[in-house]
């Protein structure tokens, strides 16, 4: 059984929450408060967090910050905001998902069930370079895990999936809406810049292991492609 962790300081739209994802199949655990967060993710590691922005102690934002800084467990932001910048700041902080208040039981039961199917492969694939050569990428499907030159990338899920998405067909374009399609559930809740911010901090982490090669690489008004090149120095 999946566990879900519910963080809502609204105890009825809490309880509905918890009710519909029972009868779903999950198990689930209610926290009301953003400062019991964190020590909670640590100690039983749920399946995937549905955490409300607006919260006594620390926010939303602050707590997806912090909890991307040791785990990469799917999140989705429930908040009563709606303007799109709101939206875009969750998505680059590492949330993998976005619903407005009020929003329908049954539409998040669907967004839990898409962002933990893809956090939980069923089928074990080997861990192996994508493109088959010696470019010192290795990905793990299974557990969401990539090293690079046997080092392990601190990826969110996110940037999991972005980098797997490239690196399995190197050398090929994929414009943004092409990236945005195949990585989030809701295509419509992101935007380029997103995109852009997201191929940022997997190049920075990349070049933190390995200066010498550039992985990810863009093409102005196209989009972007994955292909190991030595830098010029």
């Amino acid at each position: 059984m999946q566990n879900i962790l519910i963080v809502e300081d609204e105890p009825k739209l809490a309880q509905l929450h918890q009710d519909y994802l029972q009868q779903s199949g999950f198990g689930t655990y209610i926290i009301d408060n953003g400062d019991e967060v964190i020590s909670w993710v640590e100690a039983h590691t749920p399946d995937l967090v549905v955490l409300d922005v607006m919260l006594p102690g620390k926010d939303g934002l602050t707590l997806c910050r912090e909890i991307r800084q040791f785990s990469n467990v799917p999140i989705i932001l429930v908040t009563a905001r709606v303007e799109e910048v709101d939206r875009i700041v969750g998505l680059e902080l590492g949330a993998d998902d976005y619903v407005c208040k009020p929003v329908s039981p049954k539409e998040l039961v669907a967004r839990v069930r898409a962002n933990v199917r893809r956090s939980v492969l069923q089928q074990p694939t080997q861990s192996a370079p994508p493109n088959g050569d010696s470019d010192g990428l290795e990905v793990d499907e299974v557990r969401y895990k990539a090293c690079l030159n046997g080092q392990e990338l601190a990826l969110t899920a996110i940037e999991f999936q972005l980098l797997h998405t490239l690196a399995k067909q190197p050398g090929r374009i994929f414009s943004r809406e092409q990236i945005m399609q195949r990585i989030y559930s809701d295509s419509r809740i992101v935007s380029d810049r997103t995109i852009d911010s997201h191929v940022k901090k997997i190049r920075k982490k990349m070049h933190d292991i390995d200066g010498n090669c550039e992985y990810i690489h863009s093409l102005y008004g196209v989009g972007f492609k994955y292909e190991c090149l030595l830098t010029v120095r």
